[in-house]
């Protein structure tokens, strides 16, 4: 799995460095200005500040100590201008000192819930999104997940890929919703796939077994709405000999394949019923059969990536993104993928995003 913001992160770097050292900087400012300009200007007046700004980053102790050291300086200031009002001063520095340790202390404990609470997620990530294996016999395979905030971990995008005696199986989707109830039928999906796979020959059949899945979800755990919480997704199967791939497309974008020539766009010949919503329209699951040879590129993904949209609401325009690719190995295709969408988007993702890669070998 590709992680987001990376290389975001390792640019502002030097940046963070400079922000954590802004108490420090802004007390030495202060103190400078204080000594170099005439009394009157009291600019002294502001090193309760320092601390106050201290608290938003720093643990308690170096907030007191930085505290501390503006009232040394305060009271230094004072003996080379006898009238700044220094102990008015050293009031607010000693009370602002306090309430920005006390407040720096409430937040690292909220930060270490917080942590707990992602490690948390972290757990029930790895359930719905587990670690893929970078091969399956003659299949390469390379995933990517990005998340639409930087603080969070999991979502309703799936995917999971098996090998099964039937060819290598793919499956791709997206729970409508977000959060915890998403996560839920997100796991009951792919557990049901994990079991489906290995045990039903046609390809139909594992989407009916999902979409019952779904269902028996939705029953245990009823959405907020009626017909709220329900699930596109993508069935592939490789067969082991390669030549062909089969699709079951229930409700999801289709997927790309980029050939030697073209970029082909894997369009289903009769739409099949989105997960959960079979009861209501009918289990009418249809396969279909598409050329795929080896060394060209399969790309499943979720709408996020299609309906990712620049500052001037353009849409990520993925087919001629896809034309736009020479020839190249999976991981190296959704590494340009996930540059290109954070570049489009500016960083700021509205949606969740799952995409897979992949490309049959020669054997």
């Amino acid at each position: 799995m590709i992680e987001s913001g990376r290389p975001w992160l390792r640019r502002s770097y030097g940046y963070g460095r400079l922000v954590r050292l802004s108490p420090v900087i802004l007390t030495v400012v202060i103190a400078s200005l204080a000594y170099a300009t005439p009394p009157e200007l009291a600019f002294s007046r502001l090193l309760p500040a320092a601390p106050a700004l201290a608290a938003a980053m720093w643990p308690v102790l170096p907030t007191v100590l930085l505290g501390t050291a503006c009232l040394l300086l305060m009271i230094g200031l004072s003996l080379v201008f006898p009238d700044l009002g220094t102990w008015w001063t050293c009031g607010g520095i000693v009370a602002v000192t306090v309430a920005a340790a006390y407040g720096s202390h409430v937040r690292l404990q909220r930060e270490r819930t917080l942590i707990q609470v992602r490690l948390v997620a972290d757990a029930a990530q790895q359930v719905v999104l587990r670690p893929l294996p970078h091969r399956f016999r003659n299949v390469e395979i390379e995933s990517l997940y990005l998340a639409a905030a930087a603080e969070a971990r999991i979502g309703g995008d799936f995917y999971e890929v098996i090998d099964t005696p039937f060819g290598v199986r793919l499956l791709i989707g997206d729970v409508r919703g977000k959060g915890l109830p998403a996560v839920g039928a997100a796991a009951a999906i792919v557990n049901a796939f994990r079991e489906a796979a290995h045990g039903e020959a046609a390809l139909a059949d594992v989407a009916r077994r999902l979409d019952a899945s779904c269902a028996r979800h939705n029953a245990a755990h009823p959405p907020e709405a009626p017909m709220e919480r329900f699930a596109t997704a993508l069935l592939v199967e490789i067969p082991h000999g390669g030549g062909h791939i089969s699709i079951v497309n229930c409700g999801h974008p289709p997927p790309l394949v980029h050939g030697r020539r073209s970029v082909r766009v894997l369009e289903p010949s009769v739409p099949s019923p989105l997960l959960s919503l079979a009861e209501l329209i009918g289990d009418h699951y249809r396969s279909d059969a598409f050329a795929f040879a080896p060394g060209e590129l399969l790309l499943l993904y979720t709408d996020g990536i299609a309906e990712t949209r620049a500052r001037d609401g353009e849409f990520f325009p993925l087919t001629a993104w896809m034309r736009r690719q020479p020839p190249t190995p999976p991981r190296d295709l959704l590494t340009a993928l996930h540059h290109d969408l954070l570049r489009h988007s500016r960083g700021s993702l509205d949606d969740d995003i799952a995409a897979l890669a992949v490309r049959l070998r020669t054997p």
